[in-house]
């Protein structure tokens, strides 16, 4: 059981989450490899020798020139000719049980929860759409920008504040993901945001 911090303009409390007490690098390492493999576009292509621009006549005679034999000179041994094996359109896309994405995601929510780097804010007073806004109450809040930060709320005005800073990754509730979350150093959720997780790793992923 963890006590998580939670911020709100009345002040500070504690919140008493069950996350998992152990965290299994490996799984976080397969969750993340399919994260990735999720965004890649797989748009690499290249020609092979009966794609290229040349004509297809052969070169020169096969015998009494006292050459190599050779055939088109779009042959892959010839530069700017075809390649061999290159790589072609496809899909890196590939399925993770969803008992996996779950449990990854949770573990890394415990692991910011473990190293104190996990804040939960009940509301971001004052913070109507501006960057100045939302600065002041990153302040007050012990943030100074000195640690890079991954900010998931539901609110589109906390976000629009927060998104010009570089050291502030933003995210609504439903796209927290344990590549994000491990790869900024601080975790910062609103209670809906919170709320959405619970619901993630509980049940649907």
């Amino acid at each position: 059981m963890y006590q998580i911090p939670v911020l709100s303009s009345s002040g500070k409390r504690e919140l008493a989450a069950d996350l998992p007490q152990e965290v299994n690098p490996h799984l976080l390492w397969e969750v993340v490899r399919w994260q990735l493999a999720k965004r890649r576009r797989g748009t690499a292509s290249t020609k092979t020798r009966g794609e290229v621009a040349y004509s297809g006549r052969k070169i020169y005679p096969q015998k009494h020139t006292g050459r190599a034999r050779h055939g088109d000179i779009g042959a892959p041994i010839f530069v700017g000719g075809g390649v061999v094996f290159g790589p072609k359109p496809r899909d890196y896309s590939y399925t993770l049980p969803k008992k996996v994405r779950q449990a990854g995601l949770a573990m890394a929510v415990a692991d910011r929860a473990r190293e104190g780097k996990l804040l939960l804010v009940e509301d971001f007073a004052g913070v109507n759409g501006k960057t100045k806004e939302f600065l002041a109450w990153a302040r007050a809040a012990g943030l100074d920008g000195s640690e890079s930060v991954l900010l998931v709320t539901a609110s589109e005005l906390v976000r629009r504040a927060a998104r010009n800073l570089p050291w502030v990754v933003t995210l609504a509730p439903e796209g927290l993901n344990v590549y994000d979350i491990l790869r900024t150093e601080r975790l910062v959720m609103d209670m809906a945001a919170w709320e959405a997780f619970q619901a993630r790793v509980g049940g649907e992923a």
